[in-house]
């Protein structure tokens, strides 16, 4: 991102507060930028307030105090140029994989008046998302017919059917196991390389956060806010096998320090946020 490009994410001085003015406060003066195409992490603390900033970025929440902006405008409603995807699939038992890949079709405008006249184009695009990520085939089987990983696979489809310009991803392979977990990253990063969406990921896995994103933001204990941020150097495409490197694995422990001493309701010294070159030593708190 240059100096003269707006960031396609503003968030400025967010807080945000539950239950009235006594109630818990979730997020505090939280701000971040997050370029157009950019894939960002974010990673803190349980109950840090990781997935109170995605619900409203997507609008689905009004903020307390602060500001939203997505794409040059305040975020004052859902926005129908994201796409979601969760830690569970939630798909629809009654309809098919290719029925619940195009639900968000039935929803979202302008997608929503086209589909009448236009779903056999439609249904050409989601079979060709559900190909992309290994299910062809799978289209007229239900959801009790796929295991959770091929389920979650369909989820991250129907999130990319109505080519949303912002993809938000909250927890979205916790539940599975780790070697499916880790197929989906891959599967997950040919996707973003081909459609590029700007992409905000949170997750619990500070592997998942290293290998994915292209910058890592680190969240302090409630009230959240953004204590550091990493950027990610490792070259595209990413394979497995750099998760075993040393740099990989010294910027994945410098992460868990920040977010052990989040934790501990410590302030670590924050570096200034850079590419740490392969080879390097990640930097590490005094």
């Amino acid at each position: 991102m240059t100096g003269f490009e707006r960031p396609f994410v503003e968030i400025d001085d967010v807080s945000m507060r539950y239950g009235g003015t006594e109630g818990t406060l979730a997020l505090r003066h939280t701000s971040m930028r997050i370029a157009k195409g950019e894939f960002v992490a974010v990673v803190g603390p349980s109950g840090c307030g990781k997935s109170t900033l995605m619900r409203l970025v997507t609008g689905l929440w009004p903020c307390s105090a602060g500001s939203v902006i997505v794409a040059g405008k305040e975020v004052d409603g859902p926005l129908s140029i994201a796409g979601m995807a969760f830690q569970a699939p939630t798909m629809l038992p009654w309809r098919t994989i290719l029925q619940n890949v195009m639900l968000p079709l039935e929803v979202v405008e302008p997608h929503r008046r086209r589909l009448r006249g236009e779903r056999s184009m439609y249904e050409e695009k989601a079979r060709k998302l559900l190909a992309l990520v290994g299910l062809a085939g799978f289209e007229d089987k239900t959801p009790h017919q796929l295991s959770g990983g091929m389920q979650q696979r369909a989820s991250l489809c129907r999130a990319l059917i109505h080519d949303p310009q912002l993809l938000m991803l909250d927890e979205p392979f916790g539940a599975l196991d780790v070697f499916t977990r880790e197929d989906l990253w891959v599967e997950l990063q040919g996707v973003c390389n081909i459609l590029k969406p700007t992409v905000v990921l949170v997750t619990h896995d500070l592997k998942e956060a290293v290998f994915l994103a292209d910058r890592v933001m680190i969240m302090s204990a409630r009230p959240g806010r953004i204590i550091a941020e990493r950027t990610v150097p490792f070259p595209r495409p990413r394979a497995l096998d750099l998760t075993y490197t040393q740099p990989f694995q010294e910027l994945v422990h410098d992460l868990r320090e920040h977010i052990s001493a989040a934790r501990r309701g410590e302030d670590m010294p924050v570096s200034p946020p850079g590419a740490i070159t392969p080879g390097q030593e990640a930097p590490h708190a005094a």
